[in-house]
């Protein structure tokens, strides 16, 4: 299994961006699909979830402002960034647990300029 996403860059707080992952190797209609971000020297936090019915769930600092949203032909999942602020600086990563594993994207940067 292999994630890859892409989307990241550097934007002005109040901006969006769109974030992707794409699948190879399992379908993420019958997965959990979740996005994490990571601030430098801390550990990983939980952002939002999809699940195989299209359930999502967001963590508190970004409802209202982050959808996340899949793409079953494309086998992609998305992370809308609308609203952003600074704090929202991160390394932007997609997991999902299929096939027995757990995998991880390789990360994409996104930055939030003041």
């Amino acid at each position: 299994v292999q994630l890859v996403e892409s989307g990241g860059g550097l934007v002005q707080a109040g901006g969006s961006l769109r974030l992707s992952c794409a699948a190879f190797g399992t379908m993420f209609k019958i997965n959990t699909v979740k996005w994490y971000r990571q601030y430098p020297e801390k550990q990983r936090e939980w952002v939002a979830s999809i699940n195989p019915d299209d359930s999502t769930l967001y963590t508190d600092p970004v409802k209202g402002r982050f959808t996340i949203s899949r793409d079953n032909a494309k086998n992609t999942v998305y992370l809308q960034m609308n609203s952003l602020k600074p704090e929202d600086t991160a390394v932007y990563y997609c997991h999902v647990v299929a096939l027995g594993g757990s995998y991880w994207g390789q990360g994409t940067q996104v930055t939030v300029s003041s």
